[in-house]
């Protein structure tokens, strides 16, 4: 009795151990059919990017995603199906597609490339600073973001020379309005932006302009030591500057006057000299 028992265990165990070996066995093919299949939709993915299909190749790279999550194509398919709906301007696809790149894959080697990417697809929406102001503080937040968590990078340089081109574009939005409130002798609003302009933008090509505006509304308020502090500001960082020139006219209007005479007087004297030679 007892023998049998222990015969009727051993056959249990064995008949577990023939399942248990097919399940695996049936796993692995099964895996390798899915892992055929998800780089044939990756290579279809591919063809169709070269052929100019974009909306087809982001779905075949999506298919290819969804198919093996596991493999190490799979981020790879997620970021060319964002790379192909940017290469045809479909930003908004494309951004999703950035976006939840990084949320799934957040510690993925080409995640900088991702958040670079990302930054251009705003980027390359900016069309008038004057009425779209979104797309700019989304690109400039994004390489900022890019810059400070992946400083060497690859992408790191061209992100900082996008955010000086940004930059050039905001201060000119603010010198756009304070030109404005400027005309319509509205001061305290136009001091506002044009302190704006030399504070948060220093570096662009308005600064001076800037400079010399707060010295014409100083001067125009009677506040002349205000209008001289940033004359003489403009004078030790843009000395050859014309607004410069400009600024030294706020506080001597015989300037202008002089120089013309002293040209003239300078001309006549030349001519006199000339007529001479043949006296």
């Amino acid at each position: 009795m007892i023998y049998r028992n222990y015969f009727y265990f051993f056959i249990i165990i064995l008949f577990c151990f023939s399942c248990s070996k097919k399940e695996i066995e049936k796993s692995n093919i099964n895996e390798v059919n899915l892992e055929s299949q998800m780089i044939e939709a990756y290579e279809d993915g591919l063809k169709e990017l070269e052929a100019g299909d974009v909306l087809f190749a982001a779905k075949k790279f999506n298919e290819a995603e969804t198919l093996f999550p596991q493999s190490e194509y799979a981020p790879k398919s997620a970021l060319m199906a964002a790379y192909s709906y940017y290469s045809q301007n479909y930003y908004g696809d494309a951004m999703a597609e950035l976006i939840r790149f990084s949320r799934v894959y957040p510690n993925h080697k080409d995640i900088a490339y991702a958040e670079y990417l990302l930054g251009l697809c705003y980027y390359e929406q900016i069309i008038d600073a004057k009425k779209d102001l979104q797309s700019i503080v989304n690109a400039k937040t994004t390489f900022e973001s890019l810059i400070s968590k992946y400083p060497d990078s690859e992408f790191a340089t061209d992100a900082t020379f996008k955010i000086d081109l940004i930059n050039e574009i905001l201060a000119g939005k603010e010198m756009f309005i304070g030109r404005y409130y400027f005309d319509k002798k509205k001061w305290i609003p136009a001091i506002n932006r044009f302190r704006v302009v030399i504070d948060d933008y220093e570096t662009t090509i308005y600064v001076e302009e800037a400079i010399h505006r707060l010295v014409e509304i100083y001067y125009i308020l009677g506040i002349e030591t205000e209008a001289k502090k940033y004359a003489n500001l403009l004078g030790y960082n843009y000395q050859s500057s014309e607004w410069y020139e400009k600024s030294f006219i706020v506080f001597n209007r015989k300037y202008k006057k002089n120089t013309i005479k002293d040209i003239k007087k300078e001309n006549n004297s030349i001519i006199e000299k000339f007529k001479s030679l043949f006296s």
